[in-house]
């Protein structure tokens, strides 16, 4: 069996790899903020909040990525809702990162003394105070490895987006194993540049964490 490779393939294939970084990069960067609210809406916020803070993680970690994503893109449009694929995919994907995000902030925002925040407060600090300069600094140091782990992971699973139509890697691969009935060698080269893009991201993210580690301070999160 001989590896058919066409240097044609490359330019699409670039193509979509632009739309799945810019896919991802919009997705997890609605599911940090989001994550960081609902985080602190359920470590700090009274159960008005907590509670639907909790089902909404609960939700969207408990059903598959892949159902999310058609109820976004099928579902809206028969309650009047219409938005484009692309919407549809960055907003399954942020809510459904947002979710994952969310658990991994409030591991880390938990793990930070309670005496940081008794600390705090004895200086006069509010609570919205004592969050935003104390605990979050170092929660957000804390939570990089596992964020890092969810980042590679939204990396991989946004590859699903090819079902709504979205030309990303895996939408370009796809229509070039149906033009040239080689579906193998296409998605072979599809996994190694969903490879490059992982180790580069990797390397990316273990440089951050080396640069705000503080020193003699650690924190090993659970990840999915």
């Amino acid at each position: 069996m001989t590896f058919l490779f066409k240097w044609e393939w490359l330019p699409k294939l670039a193509s979509g790899l632009l739309v799945t970084v810019e896919v991802t990069a919009t997705c997890v960067t609605i599911g940090f903020v989001l994550g960081i609210l609902l985080a602190l809406a359920r470590v700090y916020g009274r159960k008005p909040l907590s509670i639907p803070a909790n089902i909404f993680i609960q939700f969207f970690r408990g059903t598959p990525l892949l159902v999310q994503l058609l109820l976004v893109y099928y579902g809206l449009p028969q309650l009047g809702i219409t938005i484009s694929a692309v919407l549809s995919a960055i907003l399954a994907l942020g809510l459904n990162t947002a979710a994952y995000q969310a658990e991994y902030f409030r591991g880390a925002i938990q793990s930070v003394k309670k005496g940081q925040m008794l600390a705090a407060r004895s200086l006069g600090m509010s609570l919205p105070q004592s969050i935003r300069y104390v605990i979050l600094p170092q929660a957000l140091r804390l939570v990089i490895p596992a964020w890092s782990n969810e980042l590679i992971l939204m990396l991989k699973g946004s590859s699903i987006v090819y079902i709504v139509t979205i030309l990303d890697i895996m939408g370009e691969s796809k229509r070039i194993a149906n033009k040239y009935f080689n579906y193998l060698d296409v998605y072979v080269v599809a996994a190694l540049f969903y490879l490059a893009l992982v180790l580069i991201v990797s390397l990316l993210l273990r440089e951050l964490e080396r640069r705000v580690r503080i020193p003699g301070l650690g924190l090993s999160i659970e990840r999915r």
